[in-house]
């Protein structure tokens, strides 16, 4: 079969291609995800190439270098759409880069710094086409509080952040980030949004010596409102209004068709173009206005300042610091930086795999999370040598790169490139940018972050989440690692209790004589005496005595403190004259208990052969083949639903 190729509108209108296999009838077999949706090794076209006779290592490295998926089939087409992407990315990242350094408490060049390596090992390494990796308001927020505003500790960090990501992706643990609940995430995020964008508020309106504790930072800045500068409070605003109206053109603009005559497509073109590039607009903009005020003599904004020119060394991280007191060694700089060597990797890891799985949805391609693990482990690594803060996933950055249509991760080369390129030949140019635009751009991009409505949504929903939504969101403002910690440690509260109290629904036979006990999850130790009350409660208090039926159709495991409590349970039941029958097990738990050899055992392949045989004497064991579990609901009557 061919392959075809056509060109569509994408996500804001942007041109994307469309390629892949035909299928049998005309049917697509992918759009422009298909650039990174590589067929597996059995598969046309993705076994191994070459008709070697020996095992070949080629499906184990296509695996991990996700860069030979799509490469082979890259097309001139797509180089086309990749390079207006990485032009979008790259225009939009580099007055970031400058602001994220500002919040990460770090100079300027650090945001450039961490802005073009991570494009380049994801290009290799990334299994989403649509992800940007670089510097994040989230991830410069955690830098300022764990690497004290010294760039030896936030290059450090980076290194054992990605030591730390590179580990849990070749032990495939990705998974524990599904420990951190939505409520967790949306608390810290939505804290984070007002935290970030008040600390940019002494920028805009000009003042200095602000600190940076949350609280002590509203006191000040209350107090010392009386000495704003005119000219950086005018500039800053002048640019939130700038950028908030371009943001909106850009949520309203129209897709253009290729039926559209030429100057409408021209006039859409350049919208587009000023609406995705509106960061670097409006700071080359305000950098001009300062540049013309300096030149007549007078400067009435705040400048960046001097910026040092040329690329950065490629050199191990330093694992001591040296001042003035001595030297502080690696051990007391690890000390230091405390839980930030947890809380900064796996913040990392979930910004980034939450993105690329957004993304993959939305575009149509499939993302292998441990291999994110290993793309952001190496990037920090790597960033560490040219002095890299501690990078991740960029929602905004993503969110320009799709809609410009990028088709593989080769857009990041072309980030990566203009980085580079700003920081040789430009960054004399970087003086003139005025702190109050640069402010603006990140209240700009952190704003959206806040989620109103999911506090209303959790209040219809579910309301017992908005209690480690609410703790966590409180407590960020003290402290983020302590508000991260505190949300997690309810949500794994919340967890452990459903373990320990799963619900248990008591039901018995319409003659009354037999009583069947249905727990509605799996058996963990906790629940082992939640189960023994539940059944003796309803057992030993019943005259006549009565028949027990523990149908296990929702048990897929137990362990041997679930065992040793239904070895008691029998004993206890025996000394009532009373039976319990098991019915519907599955084979691993129906294994662990026949190994454990309970004293007066009996199983049965269903609920209505364990009925049938309710007079069995203890003991005896059903033999029959496993049969379908399903019971007629209209021949019980509910006593209960134990929560």
């Amino acid at each position: 079969m061919g392959q075809s190729r056509r060109l569509r509108s994408g996500p804001g209108g942007a041109p994307r291609l469309e390629t892949g296999p035909e299928r049998a009838g005309g049917g697509r077999a992918g759009d422009s995800g298909a650039a990174m949706a590589a067929p597996g090794p059995r598969q046309r076209g993705g076994g191994c190439p070459c008709p070697c006779p020996w095992p070949c290592p080629w499906p184990a490295a296509r695996r991990r270098l996700p860069v030979l998926r799509w490469l082979p089939r890259y097309s001139p087409a797509w180089l086309r759409l990749d390079l207006v992407a990485g032009l979008s990315v790259g225009l939009t990242v580099v007055p970031q880069a400058l602001a994220y350094a500002e919040v990460a408490g770090l100079p300027p060049e650090y945001g450039l710094y961490s802005s073009f390596m991570g494009c380049f090992v994801y290009c290799f390494l990334g299994t989403a086409k649509d992800v940007t990796l670089g510097p994040t308001a989230i991830m410069s927020l955690l830098v300022s509080s764990y690497a004290f505003h010294e760039p030896v500790y936030a290059i450090l960090l980076t290194f054992l952040s990605g030591c730390i990501q590179l580990a849990m992706g070749l032990l495939h643990l990705g998974f524990l980030l599904d420990f951190i609940s939505c409520p967790v995430i949306k608390g810290f995020t939505s804290a984070a949004s007002i935290t970030i964008s008040f600390n940019q508020i002494k920028n805009i309106l000009g003042l200095r010596g602000i600190p940076r504790q949350f609280f002590l930072q509203v006191f000040e800045t209350l107090r010392r409102i009386g000495e704003t500068r005119v000219g950086d409070a005018v500039l800053g605003l002048a640019c939130l209004a700038v950028l908030a109206g371009l943001r909106a053109m850009k949520s309203r603009l129209p897709q253009a068709t290729r039926v559209e005559p030429l100057p409408v497509r021209v006039s859409y073109l350049i919208v587009w173009t000023t609406t995705t590039a509106r960061n670097a607009l409006v700071v080359l903009f305000a950098g001009l206005v300062a540049y013309s005020f300096q030149v007549m003599g007078s400067q009435p904004f705040t400048l960046t300042g001097s910026i040092p020119r040329g690329l950065p060394a490629f050199q191990l991280p330093r694992f001591s610091m040296a001042t003035p007191n001595g030297t502080i060694p690696f051990r007391s700089m690890v000390e230091d930086m405390g839980v930030g060597l947890a809380v900064v990797p796996l913040m990392g890891l979930l910004e980034t795999i939450a993105i690329a799985k957004a993304f993959a949805s939305q575009n149509d391609y499939r993302i292998d999370p441990n291999q994110e693990l290993l793309a952001m482990g190496f990037a920090n690594i790597l960033g560490s040598f040219v002095s890299s803060y501690p990078i991740t996933g960029s929602f905004g950055r993503t969110a320009v790169n799709a809609q410009s249509g990028v088709c593989t991760p080769a857009g990041g080369l072309v980030t990566g490139a203009l980085v580079l390129l700003s920081l040789a030949y430009l960054t004399s140019l970087f003086y003139y940018i005025p702190k109050a635009a640069l402010a603006a751009v990140i209240i700009s991009a952190v704003v959206p972050m806040f989620d109103a409505g999911i506090f209303r949504k959790l209040w219809r929903v579910k309301r017992l989440d908005l209690v480690p939504l609410c703790v966590t969101f409180l407590l960020c403002f003290w402290e983020i690692q302590y508000g991260i910690m505190a949300g997690m440690l309810v949500s794994g509260i919340f967890l452990l209790y459903s373990i320990a109290r799963p619900l248990i629904k008591v039901s018995e036979v319409l003659d009354g004589d037999t009583l069947v006990v249905q727990p509605w999850s799996t058996l963990h130790f906790p629940a082992v005496e939640r189960l023994r009350d539940a059944v003796c409660s309803h057992a030993l208090t019943a005259s006549p005595p009565r028949f027990i039926i523990l149908d296990c159709c929702h048990i897929s495991s137990i362990d041997y403190t679930v065992v040793a409590g239904l070895a008691e349970l029998l004993q206890e039941l025996h000394k009532h004259s009373l039976s319990l029958a098991f019915c519907s097990l599955q084979d691993p738990v129906l294994q662990v208990l026949l190994s454990a050899d309970l004293e007066g055992f009996q199983h049965f392949p269903s609920r209505e052969e364990a009925e049938r045989c309710r007079g069995a004497e203890p003991g005896s064991s059903g033999a029959a083949p496993r049969a379908s579990t399903s019971t007629s609901q209209s021949s019980l009557l509910p006593t209960g639903l134990i929560q």
